[in-house]
Order: C-alpha cells, then sequence, then structure tokens
C-alpha cells in the first residue's frame, strides 16, 4: 500500500510539474508575440525583427524588408485593436501558438505563430494566417 501512495503522490507531482512548465512555456511564447506586436504598434521594425528566428531575419537581410513584408502582407498584427492568446499546440515537431488579432476595422483574422525556441528564448518562425469563419469579435 505504502508503494502505491508513492507512486500515486510521484506521479501527481510530476503532472503538476509538467503543466508548470508548459504554463510557462506558454507565457514565454506570448510574452515574444506581445514584444514583437507593441514593437509593430511603435513603428520600431529594427526591435520587432529581433524577434524572428535567424532563419527569417537572414531570409528577409533587413528591418526595412521585413517592414515591407509585415505592413503589406500582415497588416492586423501591425496595427491591431485587440489580440488575444489562444490554443499552444505541438504539431509536426514544432509548437504553434494561435491567436486572434481583431483589426482597428473590427475585422477578427486567427492567425498561428511557428516557434521556435533559441539560446536568446522564443523566437518566431513564421506566421500563417487562418480561415476565421465562425469567429466573432
Amino acid at each position: 500500500m505504502r508503494t502505491g501512495l508513492i507512486s500515486g503522490v510521484v506521479g501527481m507531482a510530476l503532472t503538476l510539474f509538467l503543466a508548470f512548465g508548459a504554463t510557462a512555456q506558454q507565457a514565454q511564447i506570448e510574452g515574444t508575440i506581445n514584444s514583437q506586436i507593441e514593437a509593430f504598434k511603435a513603428d520600431d521594425f529594427a526591435d520587432a525583427f529581433t524577434y524572428a528566428t535567424p532563419t527569417l531575419q537572414m531570409l528577409f537581410q533587413s528591418p526595412e524588408n521585413f517592414k515591407r513584408m509585415v505592413t503589406t502582407g500582415y497588416p492586423m498584427v501591425w496595427r491591431p485593436a485587440e489580440v488575444r492568446y489562444l490554443e499552444l499546440r505541438e504539431r509536426g515537431g514544432a509548437l504553434w501558438q494561435k491567436v486572434q488579432v481583431t483589426d482597428g476595422k473590427g475585422a477578427v483574422h486567427l492567425l498561428d505563430y511557428k516557434m521556435e525556441e533559441t539560446d536568446i528564448g522564443w523566437r518566431i518562425a513564421g506566421v500563417v494566417i487562418l480561415e476565421a469563419t465562425g469567429v466573432a469579435a
């Protein structure tokens, strides 16, 4: 009986530890995305560029190129009225953070942020615009 009790306590402790780790991880990921969005709002594309993975930085080569891509392809994150974080999930070995963004005109957009952990913290490896059917502001 004592062995069962110890196993149960250890199992419960492990579950709590993993849940706390996932919560901390999500908070860090949300912090990265939020910091980039705040930099966009301030038109600080040099700072916003630092939240992209090194691979994306090499692809865009400069904050100016990154700015052109964001302002033309993702204007909802450049000037959001509201940002709401939805579920964080693992897909294909990567972590994806779903984000609901309401733009200045009230349109609701769903985006999926592919996140990558680097030696300096979580960075954004890509963003996919999802179909936002059935989502209301």
